[in-house]
């Protein structure tokens, strides 16, 4: 008799959820500084104010706490037009997320900044750059951002690491023990996304061939990456 042949698990990308609630950020060093700037909402130094960090540092996350906070509404900044700028004010403030240079329209940011000042809204801006880092064409828009108090995250140092390691597993449901959790804090880069990235790999894995998420597992694909 000729063997067996046993199907292939599918694995499907199901949605899951996370939350970017308050009570659900993980605090640490590397946000502190951010996760005092919305704590201190509304007494801002400036009613504009910027939130820089490297992706994945949780920018997204504190700006959705601030949103729900401040009644916010929330665009990307390459979504950002001229026509759209006084609906996106509506509400007395906005977050404007992922700000980086070329990727948006400065005239539509400039009358942003300048409809914001007039109306005395509150604009959040975030980006993986500080202002001054930012190559700007229009000079007055330049000038502005380059006035913008900002706050910097950094990347997590190791007990933050492994919490959010744990909070991504959490996220999917996945059920792992330290040994996991120690082997990816040692081998991934320091960084949100290296680590969400990891635990996304590992579910999908794992439902993909039918197995527990282990060490064993984790090394084996890492050693593909």
């Amino acid at each position: 008799m000729a063997g067996r042949v046993h199907p292939r698990q599918l694995a499907f990308a199901l949605p899951h959820a996370e939350s970017l609630s308050r009570d659900n950020f993980l605090e640490g060093p590397a946000n502190a500084a951010g996760l005092a700037l919305i704590d201190r909402w509304p007494e801002w130094p400036n009613r504009v104010m910027w939130l820089a960090g490297p992706e994945g540092s949780g920018k997204s996350h504190l700006a959705a706490i601030w949103a729900e906070e401040a009644g916010a509404r929330s665009t990307t900044a390459n979504a950002l037009t001229s026509a759209n700028v006084p609906a996106a004010l509506a509400t007395g403030a906005l977050v404007v997320e992922d700000l980086k240079a070329g990727d948006f329209d400065e005239r539509a940011l400039f009358h942003l900044l300048n409809l914001a000042r007039e109306d005395g809204a509150y604009v959040l801006l975030t980006g993986r750059e500080l202002p001054a880092a930012l190559e700007i064409e229009l000079r007055d828009l330049r000038s502005r951002l380059r006035a913008v108090p900002a706050v910097s995250l950094s990347p997590p140092d190791d007990q933050l690491f492994r919490a959010l390691i744990v909070k991504f597993c959490a996220d999917r449901q996945l059920a792992v023990d330290e040994s996991v959790v120690s082997y990816l804090a040692t081998r991934l880069e320091r960084s949100q996304a290296a680590a969400r990235q990891a635990v996304d790999l590992l579910d999908s894995e794992a439902l993909r061939q039918g197995r527990p998420v282990t060490r064993a597992l984790a090394a084996e694909l890492l050693r593909n990456v």
